[in-house]
């Protein structure tokens, strides 16, 4: 039996844990502090407890909508677009904002270089949302080196909470409805005050958890996830579980609104989506391998947002006679690797995918090569002259040269997961196509504290 003593209960309230909680295991501790504290969770001094206050987003307007992710990979991103466009068939003007962001891009903003999360610029463009600015799109950037500053005390909670809700009074002046995206699960930020959770609560926003498809595992992370919320005091308006099996699609809708109502309590929270998978949403492009391995299609440029899937992923340890062979046998969308020192085969590609091409046929040959180790074995003189001739040709086809070895190149490309960006807007709207039509948005809306403009209309 744990013994209780002034010091272990005088070390529970310095720790802002309730004494009883000694007996919890440490999850057990971690759920009931986040659900039952009432203290604060970070240390603020009085003037930026007034301040807080003061700026607390208005609670007589609707509501914006905050998505966030349980773990990383889960269709945050996509979600949010599919909401965006669902949104923009029910509102005129739909604002959107990524509060805080981290990898970033620059953009032209009215002639000035500005600095504006990668995902906000793909949401903007996409969307053509021209009345949201770029200043106000991701108000707080956390670059390399941000989270020491704060720490140090250069950056302060009350600057990044400012930044924030200044954004937000402005996006919501030109917008019917605000949608906010976040940065990864709920806790993520949370170093420096500024998780999801704790941005969403400055906004008094409504969260949309979107978690990956299962059962066990898709509750366990939205367990966590909704107790960070309720922490912080943030409603969470419904949930969206993405890449569900299409099989089990029934299955799950079923079972997973069952384990919210047993463990949230009947109708708190509701499932707004249920969202098949679709694997082409996963399959990378070439524009995604430059990104993977910071380099440049050497030729056949204009295929680089061409897709292909893992599983047509081929190493080529034959002879190049058996190469050309299934190269003519089988045409097919092959993602082919082989090593720089064979050049035989890098030629035999560059000549060959061409002819294929002349002849015809029922399929096409929409192969690409990647060439590896070019560091330790770069190409010859003659070589490249030869690359360097087909470049302007269009009938050439995707040669990359990488310099990584072929084992990590391989293996880089089965464990890589293709993000949406604005540059491939033909994957950015198949996505929103699958998606869209499996969420719910009036019982969304209904739950959000939102009436769309068909309803409010006479």
């Amino acid at each position: 039996m744990i013994k209780v003593t002034k010091i272990s209960i005088a070390m529970a309230l310095q720790r802002r844990l309730p004494p009883q909680n000694l007996f919890f295991s440490p999850l057990q501790r971690y759920i009931q502090h986040c659900r039952q504290s009432s203290v604060t969770a970070i240390a603020l001094d009085e003037d930026e407890v007034s301040y807080r206050k003061s700026t607390s987003a208005s609670t007589s307007s609707p509501p914006p909508l905050y998505v966030s992710a349980t773990r990383q990979h889960v269709g945050k991103t996509t979600t949010s677009m599919a909401l965006v466009s669902g949104l923009q068939k029910r509102f005129d003007q739909v604002g959107f904002m990524k509060p805080v962001g981290q990898v970033c891009l620059e953009v032209n903003d009215g002639g000035k270089t500005v600095q504006v999360d990668k995902d906000a610029v793909l949401v903007k463009e996409h969307f053509h949302l021209n009345h949201v600015k770029y200043n106000n799109i991701s108000p707080v950037l956390i670059p390399r080196g941000y989270t020491r500053d704060y720490l140090d005390g250069h950056i302060s909670y009350r600057e990044q909470e400012e930044l924030v809700h200044r954004a937000y009074a402005e996006t919501s002046e030109s917008s019917d409805i605000v949608l906010c995206e976040g940065t990864g699960h709920c806790a993520v930020g949370s170093i420096v005050h500024a998780s999801n959770a704790q941005v969403a609560s400055w906004l008094n926003a409504k969260m949309v958890l979107v978690a990956n498809g299962g059962l066990g595992n898709t509750f366990d992370d939205l367990e966590l996830n909704k107790a960070l919320c309720d922490r912080e005091g943030v409603d969470v308006c419904g949930v969206i579980v993405n890449k569900v099996q299409p099989d089990k699609l029934e299955q799950t809708r079923e079972y997973i609104q069952k384990a919210f109502d047993m463990h949230w309590g009947k109708d708190e929270v509701p499932l707004v989506g249920v969202i098949p998978d679709r694997p082409f949403l996963g399959c990378p492009a070439l524009a995604d391998f430059e990104r993977l391995f910071h380099t440049k299609l050497l030729t056949g440029r204009q295929h680089l947002l061409r897709h292909y899937r893992v599983r047509d992923l081929s190493l080529v340890a034959t002879s190049l006679q058996v190469f050309l062979r299934d190269m003519r046998n089988n045409p097919s969308r092959t993602l082919y690797v082989c090593h720089a020192s064979r050049n035989d085969i890098l030629l035999g590609f560059l000549l060959e995918s061409p002819l294929i091409a002349d002849r015809g046929g029922t399929k096409a040959n929409e192969s690409a090569l990647i060439v590896t180790g070019t560091d330790e074995y770069p190409l010859s003189d003659q070589v490249l002259d030869i690359v360097h001739a087909m470049k302007e040709s269009e009938s050439s086809p995707p040669v990359m040269l990488v310099p990584q070895s072929t084992s990590l190149v391989m293996e880089q490309i089965v464990n890589y997961t293709p993000k949406l960006n604005f540059e491939d807007s033909r994957r950015a709207s198949t996505a929103v196509e699958h998606y869209e039509p499996y969420i719910d948005f009036d019982l969304l809306l209904e739950r959000s504290g939102h009436l769309s403009e068909q309803e409010t209309s006479p």
